[in-house]
């Protein structure tokens, strides 16, 4: 028999050995960051950390667990660790916001509702930016009766006369990036509404404005969501400020309304509503707070405050089976920031069901521009803090939990793995 050259206990150091050098390589290829509290885009925890590597997050747990997993550790002491945050409703490139600004800011993902037509983009290092392309409208409607320009795929709004335009127009928005469909149903008339305020030279077209038909309006949702061809499914996006395109998007089945409505609704719409299943509002509240009804002097936070009520009567008895609210604060208009808007979120506090605000709520209105929105978007387990995430990550001083401002301005902002801004260093 041939003797044995390598002993059991030498086969043993020497695996032992290589095990060594294997978790050295993965120790120096990772990054650690600790910080006092931890919001993972669902619970706060206290004490925990973060380690990445590459463009994607590795692990999370408490520091402790975490000790010497990384070579690379950067402890935040009293410090807030949270995912980016996901802008719901934003105009990137129609209005020229510098990206950079926005990502700056707390912002990782923007999804980009209203402009010329792009794939998606970004992620590392750079403000992921999802493109939904021109709104799809009537002629002579909105968008283009306000803004100007002709209809186009590279402008803010394409015109649709006939259902048989449909099919091609819907595909065409797909095969060139767009990650969900908007469609406007907008006949003007609100007061206070962004809207119904001059843009340039041009008066404000005298409403009621030219909006899309019950069967197109029919046509693309069914086309967005039953696509021919192997296309991918896609969300169907509607902007809509009162109660006849409020009733036709939801007779359509739209998967989101892109901000809340201005003027008042229907309790029996908002109801219908509230009680849908995957139907998501965004909130923009606070560039639509001057929308007010002439009559009743109640406007959007009126809108606000019943849907939130209904949606919590209907989460308590279904749970599970009702449309939420996003966080969007429209990027674009001159009014909000070009980042984490923290008005809004103070605004958001108060779609509550009438009860006092609690830590719940405030949960909830984290959630609503972290995980939710990133489960909204479809991207695996955007907004949160988990293995196997994005690295996309903000960090500020100090309790973020109590103080909504200082998340407009955070000391650490990472994007797919890539740090944008340090000020821990």
């Amino acid at each position: 028999m041939q003797n044995n050259k390598h002993p059991v206990g030498i086969r043993l150091l020497g695996v032992a050995i290589l095990a060594s050098q294997a978790f050295i390589v993965n120790a120096a290829d990772c990054r650690l960051f600790t910080a006092d509290r931890l919001f993972d885009g669902n619970e706060l925890k206290t004490d925990m950390g973060v380690a990445v590597r590459g463009k994607n997050i590795l692990q999370v747990g408490s520091k402790a667990s975490l000790a010497g997993l990384c070579s690379k550790v950067l402890d935040l002491g009293n410090a807030t660790l949270l995912p980016g945050f996901i802008e719901s409703h934003a105009h990137i490139r129609f209005q020229n916001v510098d990206k950079e600004k926005v990502l700056q800011h707390g912002i990782t993902t923007v999804q980009d509702t209203g402009g010329p037509l792009f794939p998606p983009e970004g992620g590392i290092r750079q403000l992921r930016l999802l493109s939904v392309g021109p709104i799809l409208q009537a002629t002579d409607g909105y968008p283009l009766n306000i803004f100007g320009g002709t209809s186009g795929y590279d402008k803010i709004g394409y015109t649709l006369n006939t259902e048989a335009e449909v099919p091609a127009v819907v595909q065409h928005l797909v095969d060139g990036g767009a990650t969900a469909i908007k469609i406007a149903l907008e006949p003007g008339g609100e007061t206070g509404a962004p809207w119904m305020m001059p843009h340039g030279e041009n008066p404000i077209p005298t409403p009621p404005w030219n909006i899309l038909s019950q069967p197109i309006v029919n046509a693309i949702v069914n086309e967005a969501h039953h696509p021919k061809d192997g296309r991918p499914v896609r969300r169907v996006i509607v902007h809509v400020g009162e109660n006849i395109g409020f009733e036709r998007a939801l007779t359509a089945g739209v998967d989101e309304f892109a901000h809340m409505p201005c003027a008042p609704i229907d309790a029996a719409l908002l109801t219908q509503a509230a009680n849908t299943k995957g139907l998501s509002f965004v909130s923009t509240v606070d560039t639509l707070s001057s929308c007010v009804n002439t009559n009743t002097q109640m406007g959007i936070h009126s809108n606000t405050a019943i849907l939130a009520g209904k949606i919590a009567e209907c989460e308590t008895s279904t749970p599970g089976q009702c449309a939420q609210i996003l966080y969007g604060s429209e990027i674009g208009h001159d009014n909000v920031p070009w980042g984490i808007n923290g008005e809004e979120m103070h605004m958001m506090l108060k779609l509550t069901s009438g009860a006092a605000i609690d830590f719940g709520d405030v949960l909830n209105v984290f959630r609503a521009a972290t995980s939710k929105a990133g489960a909204h978007l479809g991207i695996n387990k955007l907004g949160t803090l988990v293995a196997g995430a994005p690295a996309d990550m903000i960090a500020v001083r100090g309790n973020a939990i109590e103080r909504f401002k200082i998340l407009e301005y955070p000391d650490l902002v990472m994007s797919g793995g890539r740090l944008v801004v340090n000020k821990f260093r």
